[in-house]
């Protein structure tokens, strides 16, 4: 499968959504684990966070296959990045295209981008998600167990910390 890269385009935003939304619900991964949960929404509202940081689309005979928001150092979607750091967020690939490399070619173009400008790049992600924790370690992020968070004030839903130097 031929896949490319690209930055979203306002026709993309509903797509990658729904692609985004569900995944993360048909994976388990909300913290409350239901339609009810409030991130869903935050994670179908693609125009929003195109509007302060890179969002990319994975395309393949002009599907798309799935998206990550690429935030770049100092944005305003960063979540645990550093100055000097940019950032991977909503990281998602449609459960059709799982396991042709489409997580991975949307970590490397973020990778590229935090090459480019000079930045290292961290990332979250649940203890449960062994298939991306591949993906990243063998892109060479390590983990960096002393930045790992808690999002939700008083739970116990716990984000591991990734970082890739550059």
């Amino acid at each position: 499968m031929d896949i490319l890269i690209r930055p979203a385009e306002p026709t993309d935003y509903k797509t990658l959504g729904d692609i985004t939304a569900s995944a993360y619900l048909q994976d388990g991964l909300l913290a409350f684990g239901d339609e009810d949960d409030w991130y869903l929404e935050e994670l179908r509202d693609v125009a929003k966070r195109a509007k302060t940081a890179e969002v990319l689309v994975a395309t393949a005979d002009d599907r798309i296959l799935g998206g990550v928001t690429f935030v770049p150092d100092g944005g305003p979607m960063s979540e645990i990045a550093r100055p000097g750091e940019a950032e991977i967020r909503m990281l998602a690939v449609a459960h059709a295209a799982r396991g042709e490399g489409v997580g991975q070619a949307l970590v490397q173009a973020c990778v590229d981008r935090a090459a480019a400008t000079g930045s290292d790049i961290v990332l979250c992600t649940q203890p449960t998600m062994h298939t991306a924790h591949r993906v990243y370690e063998r892109l060479g992020f390590t983990r960096v167990p002393e930045r790992d968070w808690h999002p939700i004030p008083g739970d116990d839903f716990t984000l591991l910390t990734y970082k890739l130097t550059l």
